[in-house]
């Protein structure tokens, strides 16, 4: 278990966020045309595993645009934007901000995601939903970066995820 803060208030999340060094646990997302996506389905790319509660709050949409900038100019890089969100939500969000770099992904059948990664909350006003997080993979799936925001109201360091590639 993790503790991070929402304004400043503690909030628990179910386990640990991979480390370095390891093999990233498998998963199983919705895309936005409802069809499933693996992890096995990004093989030999590099992977940003951009996490967040809501693809409806400022922060995380921020994250969202960042990244899809930022992965423009990326070779053989996809952006994973990840969270509980319904599939209909993300595919309004990208439709309406014209991103075209980043992919959304929903952890919303059954939350295994949050819950194999380590991330999702347990307690708090956001009980269930997913803790902002930024997790890189390089072409194996290893894990070579991981950044557990502190603060859910705070944006991640996206120079240093971008500099690990």
């Amino acid at each position: 278990m993790s503790t991070i803060t929402l304004g400043g208030n503690p909030v628990n999340t179910s386990g640990e966020i991979p480390k370095a060094g390891t093999q990233a646990p498998n998963f199983e997302l919705v895309k936005n045309d409802l069809s499933t996506v693996t992890l096995s389905d990004f093989a030999g790319s590099r992977l940003i595993l951009n996490i967040f509660p809501s693809i409806d709050t400022g922060i995380c949409a921020t994250s969202v645009r960042k990244f899809n900038e930022m992965a423009a100019g990326l070779n053989n890089t996809k952006v994973l934007c990840i969270s509980r969100d319904l599939p209909f939500a993300q595919k309004r969000f990208c439709g309406t901000e014209g991103i075209e770099n980043a992919m959304t992904l929903s952890d919303f059948k059954s939350g295994s995601f949050g819950k194999n990664y380590g991330l999702e909350m347990t307690d708090g006003n956001l009980n269930g939903l997913h803790a902002r997080a930024v997790i890189v993979l390089d072409e194996n799936a290893q894990v070579i970066y991981t950044e557990l925001v502190p603060e859910i109201a705070s944006e991640p360091n996206y120079n240093l995820a971008i500099a690990v590639l």
